[in-house]
Order: C-alpha cells, then structure tokens, then sequence
C-alpha cells in the first residue's frame, strides 16, 4: 500500500533551502535578484587547421635538416614564420601582437620611437633578418683577462714549471707560456 505514495516522494525534487530567503522573511529587506550576465562570453574562432599545417611544416623542415647533417649536406633554409592573421603589427617596431598585448606594446613603443630616432636602413634590416626566421647576430667580442686575474694567473704558472700546477688531482686554471703568446687551460691533472 506505501509503494505508489514512496514512489512519488522519491520521483519529486525537493527544492534547496534557501536560508537567506527565511531569515528576511520578517524583516523589511527586499531580496534582491542577481541579474543574469548580459555580456555575452565572445567566440573565439578556431584557427586548429592552420595551427596543424604550420606544425607539420616545421616537422617536414626539422626532418630534412636531420637528413641533411646526416649526409653531411647543406642545410635547407628555414621555412618562412607562418603570420597569425589575428595579431596586430606595431607600426613603430613592426612586431605583431594579440589584441590586448598590442595596446599596452604600442602605447610603450611610441614613447620609446618619440625618445629614440631609428634609422630606417637598420630598420629594414631588421624587419628583413626577422622575415627570414633568423635572428639578428652581432659580431663575438673576443674575451679578455682583468689586470687582476691575469696577474694572478702569471704568478700561479710562474710557480709552477710548464704551467702544469703544484696539486695534483684538483680542478685548476693554469697558463702555458709559450713563444707565441699565454694560452689559459681549465683542467683537472694527475
């Protein structure tokens, strides 16, 4: 006899308690309703086939530089950087920015273009070297001894006979003298 009454408790859903709405129930306070958003989320538009061609673009690039230094080739040129449609260019640097990046970058890079005067040669340049993929190499400065540290490492081989050190078994930095010039050598010896 309790089955169809059971039944029809157990199909119902009970609401959840609201305990804000039964404490203002005595009270002169207004509930208020929170207003759904009216701002709609904004789609963003799927780019995957182009993220997938450029991905397998770069796997065919890589392979046939592993191919190359293999068969002791040459090696390919890069493969032109894929630009992303939705980025904005700087018109002061000529970078490319998403939406909100670029606001902030050229707002800051037009204060920078205001102090700094660029040459539009060297400009180009750059914009040329970053067309190709490569970045910009300035020329190695050859590295030098201080005064201090080249004092040092004179008096340490000094006392050491063919610059080979005193201690054995350590890690050491000693000088060859030689005609030609001071070679410095980092070592461990016997």
């Amino acid at each position: 006899r309790h089955g169809p009454i059971c039944r029809k408790l157990f199909n119902k859903k009970r609401k959840p308690f609201n305990s804000l709405k039964q404490r203002l129930q005595g009270t002169d306070i207004l509930t208020v309703r929170k207003t759904p958003q009216s701002k709609p989320q904004p789609v963003r538009k799927s780019n995957w086939r182009q993220q997938h061609e450029d991905f397998i673009n770069a796997i065919r690039s890589a392979k046939q530089c592993t191919l190359a230094i293999k068969e002791g080739r040459p090696l390919p040129p890069p493969p032109p950087p894929a630009i992303n449609p939705d980025y904005i260019q700087c018109p002061y640097c000529m970078r490319r920015f998403n939406e909100t990046a670029a606001t902030r970058h050229i707002n800051f890079c037009k204060d920078q273009s205001s102090r700094r005067v660029f040459d539009p040669a060297q400009t180009a340049a750059k914009l040329a070297s970053r067309a190709q993929g490569r970045a910009q190499v300035s020329p190695k400065k050859e590295p030098t001894v201080t005064s201090a540290v080249g004092a040092l490492l004179q008096n340490r081989a000094l006392d050491t006979p063919n610059g080979v050190p005193a201690r054995s078994g350590k890690s050491e930095c000693f000088l060859q003298l030689s005609s030609d010039g001071v070679t410095i050598s980092f070592g461990i010896h016997p």
